[in-house]
C-alpha cells in the first residue's frame, strides 16, 4: 500500500487480522529488517503494519536534509496509521525506527498503546549516558559530511561498512541500498536530527511517555550502551519493562528472531 504524507509518498505492507502493531525500522534497514517478526506477530492475532520510512526502501527519497526531521518522520508514521485505519496502534521501533516511536509516544501519545524500544533509548536518556555512549557514538559525527560519508562507506566494496556494520544481513542490503539509491537519505536521518551544533543548546523538556513500555537493550550492541536504555525508565510514567538478550548483536531481529518475537507477544495484548 501507498500513502501521500505531504507530499512524500510512504510505501507499507499490512500482514494480517487483529490489534494493529505498527514495526518501525532504523538505518540502514527499510522494512524487510522484520520479516521474522511479521509471521508471528500475525499468527497469534494481529494486524501488522510496516511501513518503508521516507528515504527508504520503496518510499520516496526528498533531496533536501530537511526533509528527514523528527516532525516529518512523525508525520509520515501518522499518516500510514490514518491509511490503514489504526488510529491507535502497539508501536515497535528500532534504531532510528525506536527514537521514532519515543518522539510518537511523547507527542503523539494517543497514537500509541503500548510501546516497544528495542536498542535506541529514549533520547534524554541517551544524550545523558557519559563518555562510553559518546566514544561508541563517533560515526554520527562522520555521518555529517556529505559526499564523504557516502564515499567512506561504500568504498572498495562496502569493506568499510561492512567492517562499521557487522549487519547479519549485509549483503542485502548494500543491494538495497544501491538499487533505491537510499544511502544519502539514510544518512540525512543523521544530518536532519543530530548535527553536532544539537549537543551545545539546551536539553529539550521531555514530557513522559504514559503509554506501558518494553525497553529491549542487546550484549553484542556495537553502538549502544545498555545504561542509556536502562535509563530510559526515568521518561516513562507507564509501566517499563526492561530486557536484556544476551549474545545478539545491534540488529537483534535476526540475531535472535525466536527469543524477541517471545518478548513482544509476551508484552503486547492482542
Amino acid at each position: 500500500m501507498r500513502v501521500d504524507s505531504n507530499g512524500v509518498g510512504i510505501e507499507y505492507e499490512v500482514t494480517g487480522d487483529g490489534r494493529p502493531v505498527v514495526l518501525l525500522h532504523g538505518f540502514p534497514d527499510a522494512g524487510r529488517i522484520w520479516r521474522e517478526q511479521v509471521p508471528a506477530l500475525a499468527e497469534v492475532g494481529f494486524r501488522v503494519i510496516v511501513p518503508d520510512l521516507r528515504g527508504c526502501g520503496r518510499s520516496d527519497k526528498p533531496p533536501a536534509v530537511e526533509a528527514y526531521t523528527m516532525q516529518r518522520l512523525v508525520g509520515d508514521v501518522l499518516a500510514v496509521m490514518s491509511d490503514a485505519r489504526a488510529e491507535r496502534a502497539h508501536v515497535v521501533g528500532h534504531d532510528w525506527g525506536a527514537a521514532l516511536a519515543w518522539v510518537i509516544a511523547t507527542w503523539a501519545g494517543a497514537s500509541v498503546d503500548h510501546l516497544v524500544a528495542l536498542s535506541a533509548g529514549h533520547p534524554a536518556a541517551l544524550r545523558a549516558s557519559g563518555p562510553q555512549q559518546r566514544e561508541k557514538s563517533w560515526y554520527m559525527l562522520l555521518f555529517q559530511f556529505a559526499g564523504v560519508a557516502e564515499q567512506w562507506l561504500s568504498a572498495g566494496g562496502w569493506a568499510n561498512f561492512l567492517e562499521w556494520g557487522h549487519h547479519p544481513d549485509a549483503e542485502a542490503v548494500i543491494a538495497e541500498l544501491e538499487q533505491n539509491q537510499s544511502l544519502t537519505p539514510g544518512l540525512n536521518y543523521y544530518r536532519a536530527n543530530v548535527p553536532p551544533e544539537s549537543y551545545l543548546r539546551p536539553p529539550v523538556a521531555w514530557p513522559p511517555v504514559q503509554a506501558p513500555t518494553m525497553g529491549v537493550w542487546s550484549s553484542g550492541d556495537l553502538f549502544l550502551t545498555e545504561a542509556q536504555m536502562a535509563g530510559s525508565a526515568e521518561h516513562v510514567a507507564g509501566a517499563w519493562r526492561y530486557e536484556r538478550l544476551e549474545g545478539s548483536g545491534h540488529w537483534m531481529q535476526l540475531d535472535a528472531p525466536g527469543a524477541l518475537n517471545e518478548l513482544l507477544i509476551d508484552f503486547l495484548p492482542a
